[in-house]
């Protein structure tokens, strides 16, 4: 199945409100032309979870400095001193998770799981709100797995029916999240042919990917 499309056919049923995980890491690695063509279709109130808020107008940061963010998941957003202004002044609402809890909240949402348990957080303004448990005598923290609407990664190559093999940064997160979302779209630096990428060079297996888009557009 060739799910090569438009990036406007790929983005066509993102609404207000939509929930949405972008892979990379400060906004290295994540798919910026995707990301550019949400912006200016000018879907507001979103959910984004994230590593981070991007750098300012880069990455997640170009929904920050839109104004079209509801709600952040995310490790950190000091990098973003735009985010850091926004949520300060009540734009956005913010969940601060530690991001090795954030990693797997993410992949448990992918793999059927109801959450992890961690003892990250323990003792801090982290905890509060939320469920622990007792194993063998040790305390941890119940934290709830991540699912979303869509996600949105970046890989440099994919073939048409959708396996993607990934690169430096486009690595964080963005395989957790193809499971983790009911629509995947991937954005590609170079499309080739089925049979064209080393199996052993697949990172994310087609049947996660729900539609590619050249980077570009070209």
């Amino acid at each position: 199945m060739d799910k090569v499309m438009s990036v406007d056919k790929a983005i066509e049923n993102i609404k207000d409100g939509a929930t949405i995980m972008i892979g990379g890491f400060g906004g290295n690695g994540s798919p910026h032309y995707v990301i550019d063509a949400l912006a200016k279709k000018g879907v507001k109130n979103l959910t984004l979870i994230c590593n981070d808020a991007g750098q300012a107008g880069f990455g997640s940061g170009v929904f920050v400095r839109n104004g079209q963010v509801g709600k952040m998941y995310v490790s950190i957003i000091g990098p973003n001193p735009e985010a850091v202004k926004n949520y300060a002044e009540g734009k956005f609402e913010l969940v601060l998770i530690p991001q090795g809890s954030l990693a797997e909240m993410i992949r448990a949402g992918g793999y059927g799981l109801g959450g992890v348990l961690t003892k990250t957080g323990l003792g801090t303004l982290i905890e509060e709100g939320k469920q622990k448990i007792t194993v063998k005598g040790e305390e941890y923290l119940l934290e709830e797995a991540l699912q979303a609407d869509f996600a949105l990664i970046f890989a440099s190559r994919v073939d048409r029916s959708g396996n993607a093999s990934f690169h430096g940064s486009a690595r964080a997160h963005s395989p957790s999240m193809a499971f983790a979302a009911k629509y995947t779209i991937v954005e590609a630096e170079e499309i080739v042919e089925v049979g064209q990428i080393d199996p052993n060079h697949v990172n994310t297996p087609g049947v996660l990917i729900d539609a590619i888009v050249l980077s570009g557009g070209n």
